[in-house]
C-alpha cells in the first residue's frame, strides 16, 4: 500500500528502518530481524540502500520479503553515480517485487570521486530523481535535516534546497535523527512558514552505545543534548545499563512528540529488533489510544 494511503486512515503512524545485508550470506540474518519488525504491526519498514547501490539487489529482496509479510516496504533509492538507463532497469526491478514506495536520496560521493565525476549521469540532487519517480507512479519520500544538512552554508540554504525537493513532488518528508525535540519544533515551524505542508515524520534513533555518539553527529549534524551525555557518562561501561537508558530517552522523547501533535514516529533500528520491541512494548497503549 502507499504511505499517501495508509495516512488517510491512521491518525499516527509509527515505522522502522532496517538496512540489507552487505553480503548475501547475511540474508537471512536480516531476513529474520525484518520478520520480527513485521510483528510488531508498523505501518511500514524502509530499506535502506548502498552507497552507489553497493547493496542495491539485497534491497529489493529485503523490500520484496517485508511485503509477503503484508507490510508496506519503502525502498531507498540514491541517484549519486547513476544515469536514467540504469536508474530505469533498477525502477522496472523495484516493480516487479511489488515496491510502491521510495525514499529518494542523493546518496554520498564514492572514495575518490568528485562531484562532478559522480553526477555526470545528470542527477546531482535527490530532488533530480523526484520526478521520473512520480512518472513511473511511486509514493515518494524525502529525507530532511532538523538542524540543517552538513553541506548547507546555513538552516536558511538548508530549507531553500529542501523546497526544491518538495516542489519535484515528494508525498512526505522523514527527518535524519535528532536528539533535543526543541530542535525539531523549531524546523517544522521553519517548514510551516516557508511554504511546506507536507507530512514530517521524525526520526528517532536509540542510542545503546557509546561508540554510535560520533558517527551520528557525522551522520546528522545533530547536538547531543547535556542529559544524554550524562546518561552515556554515567552507563557507558556498562552496556546493559546503558541499553536501558537508551531505550528509556528515546521513549520519552516519542512520548513527547506524540503529545505534541506529531502523526507519525519513525525509528532506526540498526537492526536491533529486541531494542524496537522494547520501544513499542513501552507505547503500545499510548500508540492504541492516538488512533482511536
Amino acid at each position: 500500500m502507499k504511505i499517501t494511503e495508509i495516512l488517510k486512515s491512521k491518525k499516527l503512524t509509527f515505522s522502522f528502518e532496517v538496512f540489507p545485508p552487505k553480503q548475501d550470506g547475511n540474508f537471512d540474518s536480516v531476513a529474520r530481524t525484518a520478520k520480527t519488525l513485521t510483528e510488531l504491526s508498523p505501518d511500514w519498514i524502509s530499506v535502506t540502500y548502498g552507497a552507489g547501490g553497493a547493496t542495491q539487489s539485497n534491497t529489493i529482496e529485503i523490500s520484496k520479503f517485508i511485503q509477503k509479510q503484508n507490510v508496506s516496504a519503502l525502498t531507498h533509492l540514491t541517484c549519486i553515480n547513476a544515469a536514467k538507463e540504469s536508474l530505469e532497469a533498477t525502477l522496472q526491478k523495484m516493480q516487479e517485487a511489488g515496491v510502491e514506495n521510495i525514499l529518494a536520496l542523493r546518496g554520498d560521493i564514492p572514495n575518490g570521486m568528485s562531484f562532478e565525476q559522480a553526477t555526470q549521469g545528470g542527477y546531482k540532487h535527490a530532488s533530480d530523481l523526484v520526478p521520473l519517480l512520480k512518472e513511473k507512479g511511486f509514493c515518494v519520500g524525502g529525507a530532511c535535516y532538523p538542524e540543517g544538512h552538513i553541506e548547507s552554508a546555513n538552516r536558511i540554504d538548508d530549507i531553500e534546497r529542501l523546497k526544491f525537493k518538495v516542489d519535484a513532488g515528494v508525498d512526505f518528508l522523514t527527518t535524519q535523527m535528532f536528539f533535543d525535540n526543541d530542535m525539531l519544533y523549531s524546523f517544522l515551524y521553519r517548514l510551516e512558514s516557508s511554504g511546506i505542508h507536507l507530512p514530517v515524520f521524525p526520526g528517532i534513533m536509540p542510542i545503546t552505545s557509546v561508540t554510535q555518539i560520533p558517527k551520528m553527529i557525522r551522520l546528522s549534524n545533530a547536538y547531543i543534548p547535556k542529559k544524554l551525555l550524562a546518561i552515556c557518562d554515567t552507563f557507558g561501561s556498562s552496556p546493559e545499563a546503558l541499553r536501558q537508558a537508551g531505550i528509556a530517552y528515546a521513549t520519552d522523547q516519542i512520548i513527547d512528540l506524540i503529545s505534541n501533535g506529531i502523526r507519525g514516529i519513525h525509528i532506526y533500528t540498526m537492526n536491533k529488533s529486541e531494542i524496537a520491541k522494547s520501544i513499542v512494548a513501552n507505547l503500545r497503549d499510548i500508540i492504541n489510544a492516538s488512533n482511536q
